[in-house]
Protein backbone atom coordinates (compact mmCIF):
# COMPACT_ATOMS: atom_id res chain seq x y z
CA UNK A 1 0.00 0.00 0.00
CA UNK A 2 0.84 3.66 -0.72
CA UNK A 3 2.01 6.05 2.18
CA UNK A 4 -0.28 8.83 0.48
CA UNK A 5 -3.43 8.78 -1.33
CA UNK A 6 -3.33 11.99 -4.41
CA UNK A 7 -6.54 13.06 -6.04
CA UNK A 8 -5.88 16.21 -4.77
CA UNK A 9 -5.92 15.65 -0.72
CA UNK A 10 -3.33 17.06 1.54
CA UNK A 11 -0.45 15.20 2.08
CA UNK A 12 -0.71 15.16 5.63
CA UNK A 13 -4.61 13.70 5.36
CA UNK A 14 -3.39 11.29 2.82
CA UNK A 15 -0.63 9.84 5.01
CA UNK A 16 -3.17 9.59 7.92
CA UNK A 17 -5.39 8.09 6.04
CA UNK A 18 -2.89 5.65 4.66
CA UNK A 19 -2.25 4.67 8.39
CA UNK A 20 -5.25 4.46 9.48
CA UNK A 21 -6.08 1.62 6.14
CA UNK A 22 -2.77 0.00 7.83
CA UNK A 23 -3.83 -0.45 11.01
CA UNK A 24 -7.42 -1.87 9.95
CA UNK A 25 -5.75 -4.50 8.04
CA UNK A 26 -3.48 -5.28 10.85
CA UNK A 27 -6.32 -5.06 13.21
CA UNK A 28 -3.58 -2.69 15.33
CA UNK A 29 -5.93 -1.64 18.03
CA UNK A 30 -3.60 1.69 19.08
CA UNK A 31 -3.42 3.29 16.19
CA UNK A 32 -6.59 2.71 15.06
CA UNK A 33 -8.24 3.85 18.17
CA UNK A 34 -5.51 6.93 17.91
CA UNK A 35 -6.99 7.73 14.40
CA UNK A 36 -10.66 8.96 15.97
CA UNK A 37 -11.36 12.07 17.91
CA UNK A 38 -11.75 11.87 21.26
CA UNK A 39 -14.49 14.38 21.91
CA UNK A 40 -18.05 13.06 22.79
CA UNK A 41 -19.57 13.82 19.92
CA UNK A 42 -17.84 11.37 17.51
CA UNK A 43 -19.33 9.20 15.01
CA UNK A 44 -19.11 5.50 13.14
CA UNK A 45 -22.14 3.75 12.19
CA UNK A 46 -22.73 0.53 9.59
CA UNK A 47 -25.30 -1.68 8.80
CA UNK A 48 -25.58 -2.46 12.49
CA UNK A 49 -26.47 0.86 13.87
CA UNK A 50 -24.39 3.99 15.03
CA UNK A 51 -21.71 4.47 17.59
CA UNK A 52 -21.38 7.70 19.46
CA UNK A 53 -17.97 8.54 21.46
CA UNK A 54 -15.04 7.26 21.60
CA UNK A 55 -14.98 4.69 23.89
CA UNK A 56 -18.33 2.90 22.76
CA UNK A 57 -16.43 2.76 19.25
CA UNK A 58 -13.00 1.36 20.83
CA UNK A 59 -14.72 -1.02 23.06
CA UNK A 60 -16.61 -2.25 19.24
CA UNK A 61 -13.28 -2.28 17.64
CA UNK A 62 -11.74 -4.71 20.39
CA UNK A 63 -13.88 -7.53 19.84
CA UNK A 64 -14.17 -7.42 15.90
CA UNK A 65 -11.07 -8.73 15.13
CA UNK A 66 -9.55 -7.53 11.88
CA UNK A 67 -10.50 -6.85 8.32
CA UNK A 68 -10.14 -9.38 4.94
CA UNK A 69 -7.48 -8.05 2.89
CA UNK A 70 -7.97 -5.32 0.75
CA UNK A 71 -7.32 -2.40 -1.37
CA UNK A 72 -8.12 0.94 -1.70
CA UNK A 73 -9.82 0.87 -5.49
CA UNK A 74 -10.96 4.38 -5.41
CA UNK A 75 -10.94 7.55 -3.39
CA UNK A 76 -12.84 11.22 -3.53
CA UNK A 77 -11.68 13.69 -1.78
CA UNK A 78 -13.93 17.09 -0.85
CA UNK A 79 -12.90 20.22 1.34
CA UNK A 80 -15.22 20.98 3.91
CA UNK A 81 -13.47 23.79 5.52
CA UNK A 82 -9.95 25.04 6.22
CA UNK A 83 -9.37 22.13 8.21
CA UNK A 84 -12.11 19.72 7.86
CA UNK A 85 -12.56 17.27 4.53
CA UNK A 86 -14.70 14.37 3.37
CA UNK A 87 -12.96 11.31 2.00
CA UNK A 88 -15.47 8.64 0.59
CA UNK A 89 -13.37 5.62 -0.93
CA UNK A 90 -14.37 1.78 -2.40
CA UNK A 91 -12.49 -1.22 -0.99
CA UNK A 92 -12.28 -4.22 -3.11
CA UNK A 93 -11.71 -7.33 -0.99
CA UNK A 94 -8.90 -10.11 -1.74
CA UNK A 95 -11.65 -12.25 -1.42
CA UNK A 96 -14.31 -11.18 -3.88
CA UNK A 97 -16.68 -8.11 -3.16
CA UNK A 98 -16.25 -4.40 -2.36
CA UNK A 99 -17.37 -1.96 0.44
CA UNK A 100 -17.59 1.71 0.89
CA UNK A 101 -16.20 4.29 3.55
CA UNK A 102 -17.19 7.58 4.23
CA UNK A 103 -15.26 9.79 6.95
CA UNK A 104 -15.23 13.08 7.66
CA UNK A 105 -11.66 14.07 9.20
CA UNK A 106 -10.78 17.33 11.10
CA UNK A 107 -8.00 18.89 12.00
CA UNK A 108 -6.71 19.02 15.56
CA UNK A 109 -3.45 19.98 16.94
CA UNK A 110 -2.08 19.73 13.87
CA UNK A 111 -3.15 16.17 13.20
CA UNK A 112 -6.05 14.47 11.35
CA UNK A 113 -8.82 12.84 13.38
CA UNK A 114 -11.82 10.97 11.78
CA UNK A 115 -14.72 12.94 13.55
CA UNK A 116 -17.68 10.76 11.68
CA UNK A 117 -17.42 7.40 9.98
CA UNK A 118 -19.52 5.38 7.88
CA UNK A 119 -18.50 1.59 6.45
CA UNK A 120 -20.55 -0.26 4.20
CA UNK A 121 -18.71 -3.43 4.15
CA UNK A 122 -18.96 -5.88 1.25
CA UNK A 123 -22.72 -8.42 1.30
CA UNK A 124 -21.55 -11.19 3.89
CA UNK A 125 -22.67 -14.80 2.47
CA UNK A 126 -23.53 -15.90 6.17
CA UNK A 127 -22.95 -14.46 9.43
CA UNK A 128 -21.63 -17.36 11.34
CA UNK A 129 -22.11 -15.54 14.48
CA UNK A 130 -26.06 -15.84 13.80
CA UNK A 131 -26.59 -19.10 11.58
CA UNK A 132 -25.72 -22.48 11.80
CA UNK A 133 -27.10 -22.97 8.54
CA UNK A 134 -29.69 -20.99 7.06
CA UNK A 135 -31.47 -21.06 3.58
CA UNK A 136 -33.98 -19.11 2.08
CA UNK A 137 -36.26 -20.73 3.17
CA UNK A 138 -34.26 -23.69 4.48
CA UNK A 139 -37.61 -25.33 5.41
CA UNK A 140 -40.80 -24.16 3.18
CA UNK A 141 -43.77 -24.67 5.57
CA UNK A 142 -47.51 -24.95 4.63
CA UNK A 143 -48.34 -22.56 1.57
CA UNK A 144 -51.14 -21.08 3.60
CA UNK A 145 -52.43 -20.31 7.32
CA UNK A 146 -52.27 -18.03 9.79
CA UNK A 147 -48.35 -17.88 9.87
CA UNK A 148 -47.90 -17.71 6.31
CA UNK A 149 -45.23 -15.08 5.28
CA UNK A 150 -43.62 -15.37 8.66
CA UNK A 151 -39.74 -16.99 8.83
CA UNK A 152 -38.52 -18.32 11.77
CA UNK A 153 -34.81 -18.78 12.85
CA UNK A 154 -34.58 -21.98 15.55
CA UNK A 155 -32.40 -22.57 17.83
CA UNK A 156 -30.02 -24.92 18.11
CA UNK A 157 -31.30 -27.54 20.59
CA UNK A 158 -34.57 -28.43 18.38
CA UNK A 159 -34.66 -31.70 15.74
CA UNK A 160 -34.84 -30.57 12.29
CA UNK A 161 -35.27 -33.68 10.11
CA UNK A 162 -31.80 -34.51 8.35
CA UNK A 163 -29.95 -31.82 10.31
CA UNK A 164 -28.17 -32.58 13.60
CA UNK A 165 -28.55 -30.73 16.41
CA UNK A 166 -25.33 -28.60 17.48
CA UNK A 167 -25.50 -27.02 20.71
CA UNK A 168 -23.40 -24.37 20.15
CA UNK A 169 -19.97 -26.17 20.46
CA UNK A 170 -18.68 -28.02 17.26
CA UNK A 171 -16.98 -30.75 18.94
CA UNK A 172 -20.64 -31.58 20.07
CA UNK A 173 -22.18 -31.00 16.54
CA UNK A 174 -19.42 -33.56 14.98
CA UNK A 175 -20.48 -36.02 17.11
CA UNK A 176 -24.12 -35.59 16.62
CA UNK A 177 -26.46 -37.67 14.01
CA UNK A 178 -29.03 -36.21 11.88
CA UNK A 179 -32.12 -36.13 13.43
CA UNK A 180 -34.74 -38.55 12.28
CA UNK A 181 -38.10 -36.54 12.20
CA UNK A 182 -38.40 -32.68 13.88
CA UNK A 183 -39.54 -31.45 16.61
CA UNK A 184 -43.09 -30.57 17.42
CA UNK A 185 -42.70 -27.01 18.65
CA UNK A 186 -40.97 -26.57 15.11
CA UNK A 187 -43.56 -28.39 13.17
CA UNK A 188 -46.36 -26.73 14.72
CA UNK A 189 -44.95 -23.35 12.95
CA UNK A 190 -44.57 -25.06 9.66
CA UNK A 191 -48.20 -26.55 9.77
CA UNK A 192 -49.25 -22.85 10.24
CA UNK A 193 -47.56 -21.09 7.16
CA UNK A 194 -44.28 -20.37 8.66
CA UNK A 195 -41.15 -21.05 7.30
CA UNK A 196 -37.57 -22.29 8.36
CA UNK A 197 -35.16 -19.11 7.51
CA UNK A 198 -32.54 -21.40 9.52
CA UNK A 199 -31.10 -23.09 12.63
CA UNK A 200 -29.59 -20.36 14.79
CA UNK A 201 -26.78 -20.30 17.08
CA UNK A 202 -27.03 -20.93 20.71
CA UNK A 203 -24.84 -19.87 23.69
CA UNK A 204 -23.03 -23.33 24.77
CA UNK A 205 -25.62 -26.08 26.21
CA UNK A 206 -28.14 -23.41 27.02
CA UNK A 207 -25.75 -23.08 29.99
CA UNK A 208 -25.55 -19.02 29.55
CA UNK A 209 -27.45 -15.77 29.49
CA UNK A 210 -24.56 -13.41 28.05
CA UNK A 211 -24.98 -14.47 24.22
CA UNK A 212 -21.35 -14.72 23.61
CA UNK A 213 -19.80 -18.68 22.27
CA UNK A 214 -16.15 -18.91 22.59
CA UNK A 215 -16.31 -21.09 19.27
CA UNK A 216 -18.31 -18.97 16.94
CA UNK A 217 -18.01 -15.77 17.90
CA UNK A 218 -21.27 -13.19 19.44
CA UNK A 219 -24.08 -12.51 17.73
CA UNK A 220 -24.80 -8.73 17.05
CA UNK A 221 -26.70 -7.03 19.44
CA UNK A 222 -29.74 -5.66 17.08
CA UNK A 223 -30.73 -2.51 19.24
CA UNK A 224 -27.43 -1.45 20.69
CA UNK A 225 -24.90 -2.38 18.26
CA UNK A 226 -21.08 -2.73 20.87
CA UNK A 227 -23.23 -4.71 23.24
CA UNK A 228 -23.84 -8.02 24.33
CA UNK A 229 -26.97 -9.83 22.51
CA UNK A 230 -28.27 -11.98 25.75
CA UNK A 231 -28.47 -15.72 25.69
CA UNK A 232 -28.61 -17.99 25.77
CA UNK A 233 -31.07 -17.76 22.70
CA UNK A 234 -28.49 -15.27 21.15
CA UNK A 235 -28.25 -16.09 17.01
CA UNK A 236 -31.95 -16.86 17.27
CA UNK A 237 -32.65 -13.35 18.68
CA UNK A 238 -30.27 -11.44 16.76
CA UNK A 239 -31.76 -12.90 13.73
CA UNK A 240 -35.21 -11.56 14.81
CA UNK A 241 -33.48 -8.01 16.00
CA UNK A 242 -31.53 -7.69 12.66
CA UNK A 243 -34.71 -8.47 10.53
CA UNK A 244 -33.22 -11.62 9.22
CA UNK A 245 -36.39 -13.22 10.50
CA UNK A 246 -39.90 -12.81 11.91
CA UNK A 247 -39.99 -15.53 14.34
CA UNK A 248 -37.10 -16.91 17.11
CA UNK A 249 -37.99 -20.25 18.40
CA UNK A 250 -36.27 -20.72 21.56
CA UNK A 251 -36.21 -22.02 25.17
CA UNK A 252 -36.13 -20.43 28.57
CA UNK A 253 -34.42 -22.00 31.30
CA UNK A 254 -33.44 -18.89 33.17
CA UNK A 255 -33.69 -16.40 30.83
CA UNK A 256 -32.72 -16.94 27.81
CA UNK A 257 -35.56 -15.69 25.79
CA UNK A 258 -36.51 -13.05 28.49
CA UNK A 259 -32.82 -11.80 28.86
CA UNK A 260 -32.43 -11.39 24.60
CA UNK A 261 -35.69 -9.50 24.11
CA UNK A 262 -34.66 -6.81 26.97
CA UNK A 263 -31.19 -6.77 25.77
CA UNK A 264 -32.51 -6.34 22.23
CA UNK A 265 -36.03 -4.49 22.07
CA UNK A 266 -37.67 -7.85 21.03
CA UNK A 267 -41.04 -9.19 22.49
CA UNK A 268 -40.82 -12.14 24.19
CA UNK A 269 -42.63 -15.03 25.67
CA UNK A 270 -41.70 -18.24 27.95
CA UNK A 271 -44.65 -20.66 27.95
CA UNK A 272 -46.09 -21.97 31.10
CA UNK A 273 -43.66 -25.08 32.24
CA UNK A 274 -44.64 -27.93 30.56
CA UNK A 275 -47.11 -26.70 28.34
CA UNK A 276 -45.45 -27.39 25.27
CA UNK A 277 -44.13 -30.70 24.59
CA UNK A 278 -40.02 -30.77 24.54
CA UNK A 279 -39.44 -33.69 22.77
CA UNK A 280 -37.17 -33.00 20.09
CA UNK A 281 -35.02 -30.78 22.30
CA UNK A 282 -31.65 -31.15 23.53
CA UNK A 283 -32.45 -30.38 27.54
CA UNK A 284 -30.70 -28.31 29.96
CA UNK A 285 -32.47 -28.48 32.96
CA UNK A 286 -35.70 -30.08 32.33
CA UNK A 287 -37.51 -28.99 35.83
CA UNK A 288 -37.13 -25.42 34.46
CA UNK A 289 -36.65 -25.60 30.58
CA UNK A 290 -39.57 -24.17 28.27
CA UNK A 291 -40.44 -23.42 24.65
CA UNK A 292 -41.17 -19.96 23.77
CA UNK A 293 -40.94 -17.24 20.57
CA UNK A 294 -39.12 -13.49 20.06
CA UNK A 295 -40.76 -11.41 17.48
CA UNK A 296 -40.24 -7.57 16.55
CA UNK A 297 -43.61 -6.41 17.48
CA UNK A 298 -46.87 -8.20 19.77
CA UNK A 299 -49.00 -8.48 17.04
CA UNK A 300 -46.54 -11.31 15.57
CA UNK A 301 -46.11 -13.00 18.89
CA UNK A 302 -49.99 -13.05 19.22
CA UNK A 303 -50.26 -14.85 15.94
CA UNK A 304 -47.70 -16.97 16.99
CA UNK A 305 -49.31 -17.73 20.64
CA UNK A 306 -52.47 -18.25 18.87
CA UNK A 307 -51.98 -20.65 16.28
CA UNK A 308 -49.53 -22.93 18.53
CA UNK A 309 -51.37 -22.61 21.53
CA UNK A 310 -54.98 -23.64 20.02
CA UNK A 311 -56.45 -26.57 19.06
CA UNK A 312 -56.34 -25.88 15.60
CA UNK A 313 -52.96 -25.04 15.73
CA UNK A 314 -50.77 -27.58 17.78
CA UNK A 315 -50.86 -30.95 17.61
CA UNK A 316 -48.68 -31.52 20.61
CA UNK A 317 -50.05 -28.93 23.45
CA UNK A 318 -50.80 -30.77 26.23
CA UNK A 319 -52.79 -27.75 27.51
CA UNK A 320 -54.33 -25.72 25.14
CA UNK A 321 -56.60 -23.00 24.55
CA UNK A 322 -59.35 -23.12 27.39
CA UNK A 323 -58.48 -20.71 30.12
CA UNK A 324 -54.92 -19.31 27.95
CA UNK A 325 -57.66 -17.70 26.05
CA UNK A 326 -59.56 -16.31 28.83
CA UNK A 327 -58.67 -12.40 29.72
CA UNK A 328 -56.72 -11.58 32.70
CA UNK A 329 -57.40 -9.13 35.11
CA UNK A 330 -56.06 -5.99 34.72
CA UNK A 331 -54.59 -5.77 38.51
CA UNK A 332 -50.97 -5.50 37.95
CA UNK A 333 -48.61 -6.38 41.29
CA UNK A 334 -44.99 -4.53 41.28
CA UNK A 335 -42.81 -7.35 42.48
CA UNK A 336 -40.86 -5.19 45.23
CA UNK A 337 -37.81 -7.59 45.73
CA UNK A 338 -37.13 -7.39 41.45
CA UNK A 339 -37.53 -3.86 41.17
CA UNK A 340 -35.06 -3.52 44.28
CA UNK A 341 -32.52 -5.69 42.17
CA UNK A 342 -32.18 -3.17 39.50
CA UNK A 343 -29.77 -0.68 38.96
CA UNK A 344 -31.10 3.16 39.70
CA UNK A 345 -31.84 4.02 36.07
CA UNK A 346 -34.01 1.28 35.27
CA UNK A 347 -35.94 1.65 38.56
CA UNK A 348 -36.30 5.28 37.58
CA UNK A 349 -37.79 4.45 34.33
CA UNK A 350 -39.99 1.65 35.47
CA UNK A 351 -41.50 4.02 38.00
CA UNK A 352 -41.84 6.80 35.29
CA UNK A 353 -43.45 4.24 33.23
CA UNK A 354 -45.72 3.25 36.34
CA UNK A 355 -46.95 6.63 36.58
CA UNK A 356 -47.72 7.30 32.96
CA UNK A 357 -49.64 4.51 33.18
CA UNK A 358 -51.80 5.93 36.49
CA UNK A 359 -52.53 8.48 34.00
CA UNK A 360 -53.70 6.90 31.08
CA UNK A 361 -57.05 6.35 29.79
CA UNK A 362 -56.72 2.59 30.65
CA UNK A 363 -55.06 2.63 34.03
CA UNK A 364 -55.28 -0.80 36.08
CA UNK A 365 -55.06 -1.42 39.60
CA UNK A 366 -52.16 -0.99 40.93
CA UNK A 367 -50.13 -2.01 44.11
CA UNK A 368 -47.26 -3.41 45.31
CA UNK A 369 -46.46 -6.62 46.94
CA UNK A 370 -43.11 -8.76 48.21
CA UNK A 371 -42.50 -11.85 46.48
CA UNK A 372 -39.75 -12.74 49.32
CA UNK A 373 -35.98 -12.91 48.83
CA UNK A 374 -34.89 -13.22 45.50
CA UNK A 375 -31.87 -15.79 46.46
CA UNK A 376 -34.58 -17.80 48.04
CA UNK A 377 -35.35 -18.85 44.51
CA UNK A 378 -32.24 -18.23 42.86
CA UNK A 379 -29.99 -20.43 45.12
CA UNK A 380 -31.62 -23.50 45.12
CA UNK A 381 -32.55 -22.95 41.59
CA UNK A 382 -29.05 -22.78 40.54
CA UNK A 383 -28.38 -26.20 42.41
CA UNK A 384 -30.93 -28.12 40.93
CA UNK A 385 -30.30 -26.67 37.40
CA UNK A 386 -27.00 -27.49 38.09
CA UNK A 387 -27.74 -30.99 39.14
CA UNK A 388 -30.07 -31.96 35.88
CA UNK A 389 -27.33 -30.05 33.54
CA UNK A 390 -24.46 -32.51 35.22
CA UNK A 391 -27.06 -35.88 34.40
CA UNK A 392 -27.68 -34.51 30.65
CA UNK A 393 -24.55 -33.48 29.55
CA UNK A 394 -21.89 -34.76 32.04
CA UNK A 395 -20.40 -37.71 30.51
CA UNK A 396 -20.00 -35.62 27.43
CA UNK A 397 -18.09 -33.10 29.41
CA UNK A 398 -16.16 -35.65 30.85
CA UNK A 399 -15.20 -36.95 27.68
CA UNK A 400 -14.44 -33.99 26.21
CA UNK A 401 -12.33 -31.95 28.34
CA UNK A 402 -11.02 -29.36 26.37
CA UNK A 403 -13.82 -28.74 24.42
CA UNK A 404 -15.69 -25.76 26.01
CA UNK A 405 -15.47 -22.18 26.07
CA UNK A 406 -14.06 -21.24 29.62
CA UNK A 407 -17.02 -19.84 31.21
CA UNK A 408 -19.56 -22.48 30.41
CA UNK A 409 -16.69 -25.46 31.31
CA UNK A 410 -16.58 -23.57 34.57
CA UNK A 411 -20.48 -23.96 35.23
CA UNK A 412 -20.03 -27.40 34.53
CA UNK A 413 -17.25 -27.68 37.35
CA UNK A 414 -19.60 -26.48 39.49
CA UNK A 415 -22.52 -28.79 38.51
CA UNK A 416 -19.93 -31.83 38.84
CA UNK A 417 -19.93 -31.16 42.31
CA UNK A 418 -23.21 -30.96 43.17
CA UNK A 419 -24.25 -33.89 44.82
CA UNK A 420 -27.55 -36.00 45.77
CA UNK A 421 -27.93 -34.60 48.96
CA UNK A 422 -27.38 -30.94 48.01
CA UNK A 423 -29.99 -31.08 45.21
CA UNK A 424 -32.61 -32.80 47.47
CA UNK A 425 -32.06 -29.58 50.00
CA UNK A 426 -32.68 -27.55 47.12
CA UNK A 427 -35.33 -29.02 45.81
CA UNK A 428 -37.39 -29.00 49.06
CA UNK A 429 -36.61 -25.36 49.13
CA UNK A 430 -37.86 -24.50 46.01
CA UNK A 431 -41.40 -25.41 47.23
CA UNK A 432 -42.13 -22.18 49.61
CA UNK A 433 -41.02 -19.23 46.87
CA UNK A 434 -42.97 -21.47 44.17
CA UNK A 435 -46.27 -21.78 46.41
CA UNK A 436 -45.69 -17.80 47.23
CA UNK A 437 -45.56 -16.77 43.92
CA UNK A 438 -48.26 -18.75 42.43
CA UNK A 439 -50.51 -17.60 44.98
CA UNK A 440 -49.25 -14.06 44.22
CA UNK A 441 -50.80 -14.79 40.35
CA UNK A 442 -53.98 -16.00 41.24
CA UNK A 443 -55.84 -13.21 40.97
CA UNK A 444 -53.47 -10.91 39.51
CA UNK A 445 -50.32 -10.46 37.06
CA UNK A 446 -46.97 -9.64 38.51
CA UNK A 447 -44.61 -6.68 36.67
CA UNK A 448 -41.49 -5.56 37.03
CA UNK A 449 -38.70 -5.23 34.77
CA UNK A 450 -37.01 -7.76 32.98
CA UNK A 451 -33.74 -7.59 33.99
CA UNK A 452 -31.88 -5.55 36.08
CA UNK A 453 -30.09 -3.11 33.15
CA UNK A 454 -29.39 -2.64 30.35
CA UNK A 455 -26.75 -5.05 27.91
CA UNK A 456 -23.00 -5.38 29.22
CA UNK A 457 -20.63 -4.34 26.54
CA UNK A 458 -19.29 -6.78 23.76
CA UNK A 459 -16.22 -6.35 25.88
CA UNK A 460 -17.50 -7.25 29.29
CA UNK A 461 -15.43 -10.26 30.68
CA UNK A 462 -14.56 -12.41 33.72
CA UNK A 463 -15.51 -11.16 37.26
CA UNK A 464 -17.28 -8.37 35.46
CA UNK A 465 -19.51 -10.64 33.52
CA UNK A 466 -20.42 -12.72 36.37
CA UNK A 467 -21.83 -10.31 38.75
CA UNK A 468 -24.06 -9.29 35.91
CA UNK A 469 -25.28 -12.77 35.66
CA UNK A 470 -25.84 -13.41 39.09
CA UNK A 471 -27.89 -9.63 39.11
CA UNK A 472 -29.88 -11.09 36.61
CA UNK A 473 -30.63 -14.89 37.18
CA UNK A 474 -31.59 -13.20 40.72
CA UNK A 475 -34.49 -11.33 38.63
CA UNK A 476 -35.38 -13.81 36.40
CA UNK A 477 -35.42 -17.15 38.42
CA UNK A 478 -38.92 -16.74 40.20
CA UNK A 479 -41.10 -17.20 37.09
CA UNK A 480 -38.63 -20.59 36.23
CA UNK A 481 -39.04 -21.84 39.51
CA UNK A 482 -42.74 -21.23 39.68
CA UNK A 483 -43.27 -22.55 36.07
CA UNK A 484 -44.93 -19.31 34.98
CA UNK A 485 -45.52 -18.04 31.85
CA UNK A 486 -43.47 -14.77 31.35
CA UNK A 487 -43.68 -12.28 28.88
CA UNK A 488 -41.02 -9.35 28.20
CA UNK A 489 -42.20 -6.65 26.47
CA UNK A 490 -39.58 -3.93 25.26
CA UNK A 491 -41.22 -0.91 27.24
CA UNK A 492 -38.32 1.13 28.86
CA UNK A 493 -35.34 2.68 27.92
CA UNK A 494 -32.74 3.98 29.83
CA UNK A 495 -29.04 5.38 29.67
CA UNK A 496 -25.88 3.18 28.99
CA UNK A 497 -22.13 3.45 28.12
CA UNK A 498 -23.13 3.11 24.18
CA UNK A 499 -26.38 4.67 23.99
CA UNK A 500 -29.77 4.95 24.93
CA UNK A 501 -30.62 1.23 25.55
CA UNK A 502 -33.49 -0.89 25.93
CA UNK A 503 -34.46 -3.05 28.91
CA UNK A 504 -37.98 -4.65 28.99
CA UNK A 505 -40.93 -5.26 30.90
CA UNK A 506 -41.93 -8.82 32.42
CA UNK A 507 -45.30 -10.07 33.36
CA UNK A 508 -45.78 -12.87 35.10
CA UNK A 509 -49.34 -14.60 34.93
CA UNK A 510 -50.95 -17.68 36.42
CA UNK A 511 -50.13 -20.84 34.60
CA UNK A 512 -51.90 -21.71 31.25
CA UNK A 513 -52.87 -18.03 30.36
CA UNK A 514 -50.48 -17.45 27.91
CA UNK A 515 -52.45 -16.55 25.05
CA UNK A 516 -54.25 -13.74 27.64
CA UNK A 517 -50.62 -12.95 29.06
CA UNK A 518 -49.74 -11.77 25.55
CA UNK A 519 -52.74 -9.68 25.10
CA UNK A 520 -52.52 -8.29 28.47
CA UNK A 521 -48.74 -6.79 27.36
CA UNK A 522 -50.16 -5.59 24.62
CA UNK A 523 -52.65 -3.68 26.28
CA UNK A 524 -49.95 -2.42 28.49
CA UNK A 525 -48.08 -1.11 25.68
CA UNK A 526 -50.64 0.29 24.33
CA UNK A 527 -51.57 2.75 27.43
CA UNK A 528 -47.69 3.87 27.67
CA UNK A 529 -45.74 5.86 24.90
CA UNK A 530 -42.47 4.84 26.43
CA UNK A 531 -42.65 2.54 23.14
CA UNK A 532 -45.18 1.00 20.49
CA UNK A 533 -45.38 -2.04 19.75
CA UNK A 534 -43.55 -1.46 16.50
CA UNK A 535 -39.76 -1.93 16.38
Amino acid sequence: MSDTFDHGIPDDLSRAFAEYERAILANDLDVLDASFSRRPGTMRGDHAGLLVGHDAISAFRSTRGGVPTRSIERIEYRPLGADIALLVSVSRYAGGGTGLQTQIWEREDDRWLIVSAHVTPRSPALDRSVWRTVGDPLWQGAWEGPLAGLSVAVKDLFAVKGYRIGAGNPTYLDGARAEPSTAPAVTDLLRGGASLRGIARTDEFAYSIAGDNAHYGTPPNGALPGALPGGSSSGAASAVATGQADVALATDTAGSIRVPASYQGLWGLRTTHGLIPRQGLLPLAQTFDTVGWLARDGETLLRVAEWCLSYGGSESTESVQGESDADLPWRLVVAEEMVDACDPATRDAFEEMLLELAASDDAPDVHRESIGPLADYSTPFRTVQAAEAWRNHGEWVQAHPSALGASVAERFRYAASVTAHDETVARAALVAPRDRLVRLVRDAVVIAPTVPGPAPLRTARGEGLDLVRQATLRVTSPASVAGLPAASVPLLTVDSALGPAPVGVTLLSRPGTDIALVRLARRLASSTTHRTEEP
